[in-house]
Parts: structure tokens; C-alpha cells; sequence
């Protein structure tokens, strides 16, 4: 016996989408649980020997048997609302005071790098990345082109990642 999975799919997917929502089930969870029917069925088809076979009773009874199994799944676990109270007073929103020290240090081996830079090399970079100005505003207002201006503001990224990987 071989089943047309596709034309099973066509004709009883919402059907059994919908038993499950009247069951108690959200549309996500039933069409979730519509699909996984299908995987089953797909992957492990009724047995050869059966001689009274109804594809279509046989893809209810899996669909109700998982929907069975994932209600009881949640019944075990808690699920809180992210959008509740509850669950922004458990997540704390302010960084731990190692991560500010840490934050603070990396942040002072910048600065320390920004100062070694040459004056016009270290301009370019602050007015590219700290300014939000194109590469070509930066080599217009410093008069060079625009060629230029990218390679100083390549230098300054290579020496600031060199300057903050050796410290």
C-alpha cells in the first residue's frame, strides 16, 4: 500500500489543523503539530499487513495522539509572557560591574590609540566613523581625494586594532 502524501495533505491538513484548535490548541501549535503528523506518516507509514486502512482516520489518531504528547509537554513547563511584568523584573537590563570595568578599559585603550595616531590620519577617522561622514565628505573637507582619505582612515582601523590587541 503506498499513500499519496501530497494529495492526504491537500485534502485533510486543515481539518486536522483545525480538531486541534478546538482541542485548545493555538493556530501555531496545530499547524505545527499538522506537519509533524505528516513527517510521521512519512517516515513511519501504517504497516503492510492492515487490511481495514482510512488513510484518513489514521492521520486524525497521530495528529491526536501528538497533540496529546505536546500538551503534556507544557503542562511540565512554565512559559512566562515577554511582554508581562514578571518577566522584566527577571531580566536585568543593566550590564554587571565586570563588564562595565571591562567596557571602561577597552574604551581608555582607544583613546590612548586615537592619540598616537598623526594628527590628519587620526581627523579623517573621527570625522568617517565618530561624524558619519562618507569617505568623500571626509577627503572634500580635508582637501585631499577620496583615495586618500581612505587610506588614512585604513590606517587608523589597522593601528587601533593592533593598539587594543597588544594591551
Amino acid at each position: 500500500m503506498s499513500w499519496d502524501i501530497q494529495g492526504l495533505f491537500r485534502l485533510h491538513a486543515k481539518g486536522i489543523a483545525r480538531s486541534l484548535t478546538r482541542r485548545g490548541m493555538s493556530d501555531e501549535s496545530a499547524a505545527d503539530i499538522t506537519q509533524d503528523t505528516f513527517e510521521r506518516v512519512l517516515a513511519r507509514p501504517p504497516e503492510h499487513g492492515v487490511s481495514n486502512h482510512n488513510p484518513k482516520a489514521y492521520l486524525y489518531r497521530v495528529s491526536r495522539n501528538l497533540g496529546i504528547n505536546q500538551q503534556r509537554r507544557d503542562a511540565l513547563l512554565r512559559t512566562v509572557d515577554l511582554d508581562s511584568d514578571e518577566a522584566r523584573e527577571q531580566a536585568d537590563p543593566s550590564p554587571s560591574p565586570e563588564h562595565i570595568v571591562y567596557s571602561r578599559q577597552c574604551l581608555l585603550q582607544t583613546y590612548r590609540a586615537l592619540e598616537q595616531l598623526p594628527e590628519r590620519t587620526r581627523r579623517a577617522f573621527e570625522m568617517h566613523r565618530l561624524g558619519e561622514r562618507t569617505i568623500a565628505e571626509v577627503g572634500e573637507e580635508l582637501g585631499i581625494s577620496t583615495t586618500r582619505a581612505w587610506t588614512l582612515i585604513h590606517q587608523a582601523y589597522r593601528h587601533l586594532l593592533s593598539a587594543t590587541e597588544e594591551e
